[in-house]
């Protein structure tokens, strides 16, 4: 049977005046809007007790799965404020499609697509004064699935939860679009063949943490793995997809080869490409590659992409050996023609040909 999680009869709000004060300047996952939706899951029963409650804690034993395994998944979407006051979704089927893989690879148990949906779409309407209304901010939705079973033992729990939570966020770039420079890592990995890079679970993210810090102390923003086997093959940043744009008129990003998030911007970009007149291509890239190409100009522009920022421009690339810089990114660029077409297909400012928003309020 569907789950429904129902709307409350008496929901209670934060003030109007404290939302606009929030709103005002939100950052990013600071502030949480009033409620939450929750199911619970037993093997034997499976998917129970769906509800959308107050934005709260989940009381869980120290015992608790999760807490001692890593065994949790989540995903990452945002809800957008139109100019006529409407809130919009961005292809949340697609979440809901990888939250489901992501479950497979984890043994965690796998959520109905349109049960997903149901608890986005009620949470996204019921907390929907607290998506915010200036340029480029947005209601980030968080949701996620957790084992939950009080067991210490090593095999996949036989109880889970599933909860979604959203956030107000602000414009990732306050000041305009600007260049980022990425250290690309030499001597760790995010993840391994066969591993779980193309589940978008915590431990992955747990992983890229040390390097990130490491980056930060170089003078750079984010941290670019290379496969962990090898260290030749471009795989993906700490926390978003690569790619790069060539003289040939193409955008490259590398292949999904098993240890690589499909990023559901990645995959938007390369639909978008061709109405910019770009050939959208997936194939292995090395490092060795992108390095001769930008000394040379066979590589023209570099980019990073995922839900937070969109599309962000690459600077450089840095390592132990050198600096490599990339042209940035001016009027008539595709980094930013790429951006400004999916950021005004969500803002509602621009046609939607692909068919990618949906109206929760």
């Amino acid at each position: 049977m569907a789950l429904q999680f129902a709307i409350p009869a008496d929901p209670t709000f934060t003030s109007a005046e404290r939302i606009a004060t929030v709103n005002a300047d939100p950052g990013f996952g600071v502030h949480f809007t009033d409620h939450m939706a929750l199911a619970w899951w037993d093997e034997g029963v499976g998917w129970h007790d769906d509800a959308i409650l107050p934005y709260g804690p989940l009381g869980l034993s120290p015992a608790g799965s999760v807490y001692h395994y890593g065994q949790e998944i989540f995903e990452g979407l945002k809800a957008y404020r139109h100019a006529d006051g409407s809130v919009w979704l961005f292809r949340p089927d697609a979440n809901g499609a990888r939250l489901a893989n992501s479950a497979r690879r984890m043994a965690l148990p796998e959520l109905p697509l349109e049960d997903f949906l149901t608890a986005v779409r009620h949470l996204v309407a019921l907390d929907a004064r607290w998506v915010p209304s200036a340029d480029e901010q947005s209601l980030y939705v968080r949701p996620f699935e957790i084992a939950t079973e009080s067991h210490i033992g090593v095999r996949p729990a036989m109880s889970a939860a599933f909860c979604v939570i959203a956030s107000p966020v602000g414009a990732y770039f306050s000041d305009g679009v600007t260049p980022v420079d990425i250290w690309v890592v030499g001597d760790a990995g995010r993840v391994a063949d066969g591993g779980t890079g193309t589940a978008k679970c915590g431990g992955n993210y747990a992983a890229a943490m040390l390097p990130q810090r490491l980056a930060a102390e170089k003078g750079c923003s984010q941290v670019l793995f290379t496969d962990a086997a090898t260290h030749t093959w471009i795989e993906e940043l700490g926390g978003m997809n690569f790619a790069m744009i060539t003289a040939a008129g193409e955008l490259v990003t590398p292949a999904l080869n098993g240890n690589i998030l499909p990023g559901i911007t990645r995959d938007s970009l390369l639909k978008v490409a061709p109405l910019l007149g770009l050939v959208p291509v997936e194939r292995p890239v090395s490092l060795a590659e992108v390095k001769a190409g930008l000394a040379d100009g066979t590589v023209t522009e570099v980019l990073a992409c995922g839900t937070a920022a969109v599309v962000t421009p690459i600077g450089s690339l840095r390592d132990e050996s050198g600096t490599w810089a990339a042209p940035a990114p001016a009027a008539g660029s595709k980094t930013l023609a790429l951006r400004q077409y999916l950021v005004d297909v969500q803002y509602g400012r621009r046609p939607d040909d692909f068919g990618w928003m949906e109206r929760v309020a």
